[in-house]
């Protein structure tokens, strides 16, 4: 009887089959550290946006208005060349960030910033006008952001509609 040198077909099969396998957890690992990358950068611009933000307020006394008005009256991180908080860029940044995923349309991967005049909410205008600075859609974390530091006045909690939400009085 002649003995022949090499693999079955099943043999192969089952080879095939645990590398594919071990492909698909690999790109799912790999997919999730980007997501956790992208978060990541998420909570590092909004760093430098607030840094800022700070800035301009030092400089000006109040913090930006809204000029853009991309989403209800929400200055939002659109992409594609659309601006972010205009005030900023050039003086305080060399250009206000997008996100990662930025979606080029409202309720998608964006940041949001929108300006209150004081007492909005039922806010303590004396403390005067104020500044709502939210990440929406974060990939890793469920609402809230286990860093958000929150914000709200009595009459409305803007955490409940963001992943990641911040803000500050101009008094």
């Amino acid at each position: 009887m002649i003995k022949q040198k090499g693999f079955t077909l099943i043999e192969l099969l089952v080879v095939i089959a645990i590398i594919g396998l071990l492909a698909t957890i690999v790109l799912v690992a790999l997919n999730n550290a980007r997501e956790k990358a992208r978060d990541t950068r998420r909570l590092s611009d909004t760093h430098q946006i607030l840094l800022a933000l700070e800035m301009y307020y030092d400089d000006n006394g109040n913090y930006p208005g809204n000029t853009d008005n991309d989403c209800s009256g929400w200055d939002a991180s659109l992409g594609s060349g659309d601006p972010f908080i205009s005030q900023l860029t050039g003086t305080y940044m060399s250009k206000t960030p997008d996100d990662p995923r930025a979606s080029g349309a409202c309720g998608g991967y964006n940041y949001y910033y929108y300006r209150y005049g004081a007492g909005n909410y039922g806010c303590d205008s004396s403390r005067g006008a104020f500044f709502v600075l939210e990440v929406r859609n974060m990939e890793t974390t469920g609402n809230p952001h286990p860093d958000s530091p929150g914000w709200s006045c009595p009459n409305r909690n803007w955490q409940g509609e963001a992943d990641w939400v911040t803000g500050g009085f101009e008094g």
